[in-house]
């Protein structure tokens, strides 16, 4: 039987390859991936959870928001904010960017996800998914909307987060895509595929 590799694993194994992920980058990265492990959760439970249906409310696209699209927004912030990891977070269901507040040490990382993409599908139970991009914090003093305009090529990390009949996370720190499934019984992700790549067809 081969051995499992978590997702803390791996991560600390990219650290350890000549630094290819800093520590701080690591540890966001596994901050990212609890916070879906509480979605995946809240997804789970649907209509026994109290999480279905709309929320009366309009993101930004202009969208009906789903009463889960604000749950996960919320846990994807409440996860993060905290950690010294990050400057500043954006998302798709908030007007502006959310600066990462005063209490709390400021990072050098950016944040982005829609943290629940595809929810108009979340009534009639078909996949949906988070999405995430993590970029470094231009240098200078605070942080502004400007900031998180940058090339996708500046990218350090991105991934998303599938919550259907398995939860799969996909990701990649600049080297290569992998796959990681969660073990629901262990509460963790666990390597199971490496070198994730478009079929030639």
């Amino acid at each position: 039987m081969t051995k499992k590799i978590s997702l803390t694993r791996y991560l600390v194994e990219q650290q350890r390859l000549d630094g290819h992920i800093p520590p701080e980058l690591r540890l966001l990265l596994e901050v990212v991936a609890r916070a879906c492990k509480r979605i995946s959760q809240a997804v789970s439970k649907g209509a026994l959870g109290d999480v279905m249906g709309s929320a009366e409310s309009e993101n930004v696209q202009g969208e009906m928001q789903k009463k889960l699209d604000i749950i996960a927004n919320e846990v994807l912030i409440e996860a993060n904010e905290w950690g010294g990891h990050l400057a500043a977070m954006a998302s798709e269901e908030m007007e502006g960017i959310y600066v990462v507040p005063n209490r709390y040490p400021q990072g050098e990382y950016l944040l982005m996800f829609d943290p629940l993409d595809g929810s108009s599908n979340i009534d009639v139970n078909v996949s949906i998914g988070t999405i995430f991009s993590v970029m470094l914090k231009p240098e200078g003093a605070g942080v502004s909307e400007q900031d998180f305009l940058q090339a996708g090529t500046k990218q350090v990390a991105a991934g998303y987060c599938v919550y259907g009949p398995q939860t799969t996370l996909v990701l990649t720190v600049g080297d290569g895509v992998v796959m990681f499934t969660l073990d629901r019984e262990q509460g963790s992700f666990v390597l199971t595929e490496e070198n994730v790549k478009i079929p030639e067809d």
